[in-house]
């Protein structure tokens, strides 16, 4: 089995080294650094599968650094926060983070956080490296994916899209019309029981704010209050 390489950006030495022990006994190769300046410069050096990365560092914290390795990277990010900073756990899943645990948290709850972003992101590198996906391209108005080149534009502008947004957007516009609920597009996407579906509303955020010309006036990606999400079937 192949090592999965895991990156810890944080800046408590202790914290670090007592994830960084914990994570390799259980098998993953693991890389350090102390502040989001040095961990973009491991992964530029490295091949990294997972970040577990600090909100609040010093030089450079970690939702500046996520925003910049999401230019180049896909790799699942976790962020780690302090209790008293509700509003960074929704901002960090705003910049690209893929989950977040809350200090303290014990090393059996990070672990689970780890293996199951792991999983999900092998799963989704997995299916756009078969020949099974569909060479299907879905329209609604100016709004174009393409599932075979996992591209999407919005008036033949192309959009960057993270792996996740991708799939929750694939599965509204391949049932225009249809409204899903938080809970369905959870267990449909990541293909198992939904348990924290506040995620959902952050990427449903972040998808509107990249495809929609007035994100407060959506054109093609609609709330229907109390039920869920649909994509319009005209646009």
């Amino acid at each position: 089995m192949e090592m999965n390489h895991v990156l810890v950006v944080e800046d408590d030495k202790e914290i670090r080294e007592g994830v960084k022990i914990y994570l390799k006994s259980q098998g993953y190769e693991v890389y350090e650094a102390a502040d989001g300046a040095e961990g973009l410069e491991v992964i530029d050096r490295e091949e990294i599968h997972l970040a577990i990365v600090d909100v609040m560092m010093p030089r450079m914290d970690g939702i500046t650094m996520t925003i910049k390795l999401r230019e180049k990277h896909d790799f699942p990010v976790i962020f780690l926060s302090a209790k008293s900073e509700e509003v960074d756990k929704i901002m960090g899943l705003d910049m690209g983070a893929d989950d977040y645990v809350t200090k303290p948290f014990t090393p059996m709850e990070l672990l689970a956080r780890v293996n199951s972003q792991l999983r999900r992101y092998k799963r989704f590198m997995e299916r756009l490296g078969s020949t099974q996906i569909s060479r299907t391209v879905h329209t609604i108005g100016g709004l174009e994916l393409n599932e075979e080149t996992v591209e999407v534009t919005v008036d033949g502008e192309p959009v960057k899209m993270t792996p996740m947004e991708f799939k929750i957007l694939l599965l509204l516009m391949k049932n225009p019309g249809r409204v899903f609920s938080a809970d369905e597009i959870y267990e449909r996407v990541w293909n198992e029981r939904a348990v924290n579906t506040d995620t959902i509303m952050v990427h449903v955020r972040n998808i509107r704010e990249k495809i929609e010309i007035n994100p407060k006036e959506p054109k093609y990606l609609k709330v229907v209050w109390g039920v869920g999400y649909k994509i319009e079937k005209q646009a």
